[in-house]
Protein backbone atom coordinates (compact mmCIF):
# COMPACT_ATOMS: atom_id res chain seq x y z
CA UNK A 1 0.00 0.00 0.00
CA UNK A 2 1.73 3.27 -1.01
CA UNK A 3 -1.24 5.88 -0.39
CA UNK A 4 -2.73 6.88 2.77
CA UNK A 5 -6.04 5.00 3.91
CA UNK A 6 -7.67 6.79 6.49
CA UNK A 7 -10.20 4.38 8.15
CA UNK A 8 -13.07 5.59 11.26
CA UNK A 9 -14.58 4.62 13.77
CA UNK A 10 -16.70 5.65 15.92
CA UNK A 11 -18.03 3.34 19.60
CA UNK A 12 -19.42 5.03 22.82
CA UNK A 13 -16.63 5.30 25.06
CA UNK A 14 -17.18 2.11 27.13
CA UNK A 15 -14.48 -0.46 27.87
CA UNK A 16 -16.65 -3.11 26.97
CA UNK A 17 -15.74 -2.48 23.64
CA UNK A 18 -12.06 -2.52 23.70
CA UNK A 19 -11.85 -5.58 22.01
CA UNK A 20 -13.31 -3.81 18.79
CA UNK A 21 -11.21 -1.27 18.64
CA UNK A 22 -7.80 -3.36 19.21
CA UNK A 23 -8.87 -5.87 16.67
CA UNK A 24 -9.64 -2.73 14.52
CA UNK A 25 -6.32 -1.33 14.85
CA UNK A 26 -4.97 -4.70 14.47
CA UNK A 27 -6.50 -4.78 11.01
CA UNK A 28 -5.54 -1.20 9.66
CA UNK A 29 -1.56 -2.57 10.99
CA UNK A 30 -2.30 -5.12 8.16
CA UNK A 31 -2.58 -3.11 5.57
CA UNK A 32 1.05 -1.69 6.68
CA UNK A 33 4.19 -3.50 6.06
CA UNK A 34 4.60 -4.27 9.67
CA UNK A 35 5.59 -7.43 11.29
CA UNK A 36 3.32 -9.45 13.73
CA UNK A 37 5.24 -8.19 16.48
CA UNK A 38 4.96 -4.42 15.67
CA UNK A 39 1.30 -5.29 15.18
CA UNK A 40 0.84 -6.15 18.67
CA UNK A 41 2.30 -2.71 19.71
CA UNK A 42 -0.14 -1.42 17.42
CA UNK A 43 -2.56 -3.50 19.17
CA UNK A 44 -1.68 -2.41 22.74
CA UNK A 45 -1.62 0.99 21.95
CA UNK A 46 -4.97 1.03 20.53
CA UNK A 47 -6.24 -0.70 23.32
CA UNK A 48 -4.60 1.65 26.67
CA UNK A 49 -5.55 4.83 24.31
CA UNK A 50 -9.00 3.51 24.13
CA UNK A 51 -9.61 2.79 27.64
CA UNK A 52 -7.54 6.10 28.97
CA UNK A 53 -10.39 7.84 26.62
CA UNK A 54 -12.89 6.11 28.26
CA UNK A 55 -11.88 7.05 31.63
CA UNK A 56 -12.48 11.14 30.13
CA UNK A 57 -15.67 10.67 29.59
CA UNK A 58 -17.13 8.13 30.00
CA UNK A 59 -20.20 6.84 28.06
CA UNK A 60 -19.84 9.58 25.06
CA UNK A 61 -19.09 8.69 21.69
CA UNK A 62 -15.13 8.47 20.80
CA UNK A 63 -14.19 9.03 17.31
CA UNK A 64 -11.08 7.13 16.55
CA UNK A 65 -8.99 8.06 13.29
CA UNK A 66 -6.94 5.42 11.57
CA UNK A 67 -4.34 6.40 8.85
CA UNK A 68 -2.30 3.86 7.11
CA UNK A 69 0.33 3.56 4.38
CA UNK A 70 2.89 1.26 3.87
CA UNK A 71 5.37 3.26 6.57
CA UNK A 72 3.32 3.96 9.12
CA UNK A 73 0.44 3.75 11.23
CA UNK A 74 -1.38 6.87 12.71
CA UNK A 75 -4.51 7.08 15.43
CA UNK A 76 -6.01 9.76 16.61
CA UNK A 77 -8.61 9.43 19.40
CA UNK A 78 -10.89 12.33 19.67
CA UNK A 79 -12.09 12.76 23.32
CA UNK A 80 -14.42 16.44 22.78
CA UNK A 81 -14.51 19.20 25.18
CA UNK A 82 -12.59 17.70 28.09
CA UNK A 83 -9.36 18.49 29.96
CA UNK A 84 -6.65 16.16 30.67
CA UNK A 85 -6.41 14.50 34.12
CA UNK A 86 -2.80 15.43 35.76
CA UNK A 87 -1.01 12.30 37.15
CA UNK A 88 -1.82 12.31 40.90
CA UNK A 89 -0.77 9.71 44.02
CA UNK A 90 -4.31 9.36 44.43
CA UNK A 91 -5.31 8.48 40.70
CA UNK A 92 -2.05 7.76 38.46
CA UNK A 93 -3.77 6.88 35.18
CA UNK A 94 -2.73 9.63 33.23
CA UNK A 95 1.07 8.75 34.43
CA UNK A 96 0.56 5.25 33.55
CA UNK A 97 -0.68 6.16 30.00
CA UNK A 98 2.22 8.81 29.38
CA UNK A 99 4.22 5.86 30.00
CA UNK A 100 2.69 3.22 28.30
CA UNK A 101 2.26 4.96 25.24
CA UNK A 102 5.25 6.95 25.20
CA UNK A 103 7.60 3.54 25.01
CA UNK A 104 5.53 1.69 22.28
CA UNK A 105 4.70 4.74 20.23
CA UNK A 106 6.95 6.45 17.55
CA UNK A 107 5.07 9.77 18.32
CA UNK A 108 2.40 10.54 21.10
CA UNK A 109 1.05 13.72 21.68
CA UNK A 110 -2.09 15.06 23.95
CA UNK A 111 -3.85 18.09 22.42
CA UNK A 112 -6.14 20.27 23.82
CA UNK A 113 -9.40 22.25 22.64
CA UNK A 114 -10.16 19.29 22.22
CA UNK A 115 -8.96 16.48 23.88
CA UNK A 116 -7.09 14.59 21.44
CA UNK A 117 -4.85 11.76 21.49
CA UNK A 118 -2.40 11.38 18.07
CA UNK A 119 -0.48 7.97 17.93
CA UNK A 120 2.26 7.28 15.52
CA UNK A 121 3.78 3.89 14.73
CA UNK A 122 6.70 3.53 11.67
CA UNK A 123 6.73 0.39 10.06
CA UNK A 124 9.54 -2.21 10.70
CA UNK A 125 9.85 -4.15 7.34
Amino acid sequence: MTNSCPVCLTVQADPSFARLVRMTASNVAMLSSMSVDRIEDIRMAAEEAFIYACSTEPGADLSISFDVDSEHVGMTFELGDVAFAEPSEEDPTSAYVDLILGAVCDSYEKREDPATLVLMLKADV
